[in-house]
């Protein structure tokens, strides 16, 4: 039987297609979770810590009271000798390239032209006052998400920073050490165990143990995503959407199949919520694939192993398509998290790509991505690379717009002041002009 789900793009019924388009995003909308998230914040709105400590007793089965909430310095000093010194210079090695990336990303963010005789504009670039960051736990130990958050958060300068993580069943309330060492590399002190959802909620408003922060960013479940939406009614500023991963593979007949296999396994382990595609125009190579993808399943832990499968067969599978043009115009349609170019020509194809939260050619695997080359890994979901990008410190930096002008630039301007301020009825903006003897009486 065939582990992946197959399609052929122009006969697709539409029934497979509105489901592989709308993957798990429906779940976060889903009106009982989206009302049991307006519970939980309404309840930490209200009660603070104690209904923070009331989500982690209902949710995780962990009896917290207020005061264990914050990480304590003796745990940072526990976890830095609880991680292995490989992971430990892996996640140096990824703060080091993600900082450095994220450097050169804002390094024009500040910025002033003459785009006329002295007529000067420009914008100057400063960063948020205040951000949380969500890293989730409930699926295994993520390091990683901290140094793709955390890292930009530093680089852009945001003063205060929180870092919110749920613990972990065993030991009883422990905060994943990996985690922690990230937090001391970067030097973030304030980290916080809370459930995802009162958690995020906390944040959003404050108690007597969380700071009020100005936007939460992070990824997470659907209870996570939801509470990062309904927080935004009460003014503070999230990023959409961080929901279940999501990964196209896109590849012609010169791809190699093991290969081609390992790269779909990749994001399709992370949860049954995932979704994995491969799009092509050979049936030979979906053939190819599928019986590698049945080889390297059987490596896989048994749980892994049916996040996978379901990642492939439910809301992804393989897209057999006419040619790689049609293969864009899908990719572009679909606009995912991750995208993979496995051809002989990926920039070509790279440059017919419009909407993509990363797009990752020739070589490189979406593991490498995830990890340590740098780039963003915390990417819209859900269709929203159509209108949002991945966390980088632009994140974390807003501008004021700066304009100065010369009496003379101004006196050019003046006429086109006047003209709008009086054929808007604003009598005192065109004063504002003629008050410096401009524009006549």
């Amino acid at each position: 039987m065939a582990a992946l789900a197959r399609y052929v793009l122009e006969e697709i019924s539409p029934e497979d297609r509105g489901r592989i388009m709308r993957r798990a995003s429906e779940e976060i909308f889903e009106p009982s979770l989206v009302e049991s998230v307006r519970q939980i914040a309404e309840d930490v709105r209200a009660r603070g810590d104690e209904a923070v400590c009331s989500a982690l007793a209902r949710f995780d089965g962990l009896e917290l009271a207020p005061p264990q909430l914050p990480v304590s310095p003796a745990e940072f000093d526990e976890a830095a000798t609880a991680v292995a010194p490989a992971v430990v210079d892996a996640i140096r090695l990824g703060i080091a390239n993600s900082r450095a990336f994220n450097e050169r990303a804002i390094r024009d963010a500040s910025w002033r032209e003459e785009i006329a005789p002295g007529h000067v504009v420009g914008e100057q670039a400063s960063a948020i006052d205040s951000a949380g960051l969500f890293v989730p736990s409930g699926k295994g130990s993520f390091p990683s998400v901290l140094i793709q958050i955390g890292t930009p958060a530093v680089v852009a300068g945001v003063r205060d920073i929180t870092v919110v993580v749920p613990p972990m069943a065993e030991p009883a309330g422990a905060v994943d050490p990996a985690v922690l060492v990230v937090a001391r590399e970067l030097g973030l002190e304030r980290v916080i165990r809370a459930n995802g959802p009162a958690g995020v909620s906390a944040l959003a408003f404050g108690t007597e143990t969380f700071p009020c922060v100005s936007r939460v960013v992070g990824p997470g479940s659907p209870a996570v995503t939801a509470a990062q939406i309904r927080v935004q009614l009460y003014g503070c500023s999230t990023v959409m959407l961080f929901g279940p991963t999501e990964s196209i593979v896109v590849a012609d007949e010169s791809a190699e199949p093991r290969i081609v296999a390992a790269d779909v396994l990749n994001e399709a382990e992370h949860g049954s919520d995932s979704a994995a595609l491969l799009v092509t125009p050979s049936a030979e190579l979906v053939d190819a694939v599928d019986t590698e993808i049945e080889v390297q399943l059987s490596s896989l832990p048994e749980w892994r192993r049916e996040f996978a499968r379901s990642a492939i067969s439910h809301f992804g599978g393989a897209m057999i398509t006419r040619d790689l043009a049609e293969a864009a115009a899908f990719v572009n349609e679909y606009a995912p998290e991750h995208l993979l170019v496995s051809m002989r020509n990926p920039d070509d194809f790279a440059s017919q790509i419009e909407h993509a939260g990363e797009i990752l050619l020739g070589d490189t695997p979406f593991s490498a991505g995830n990890y340590v080359l740098g780039v963003p890994a915390t990417l819209p979901t859900g269709g929203f690379a159509r209108q949002s990008s991945g966390v980088t410190a632009r994140t974390f930096l807003k501008t004021s717009s700066i304009a100065q002008t010369t009496p003379d630039a101004l006196a050019r301007l003046a006429p086109g002041i006047i003209a709008l301020a009086e054929h808007e009825g604003f009598p005192a903006h065109a004063a504002a002009l003629r008050s410096r003897g401009l524009g006549g009486s």
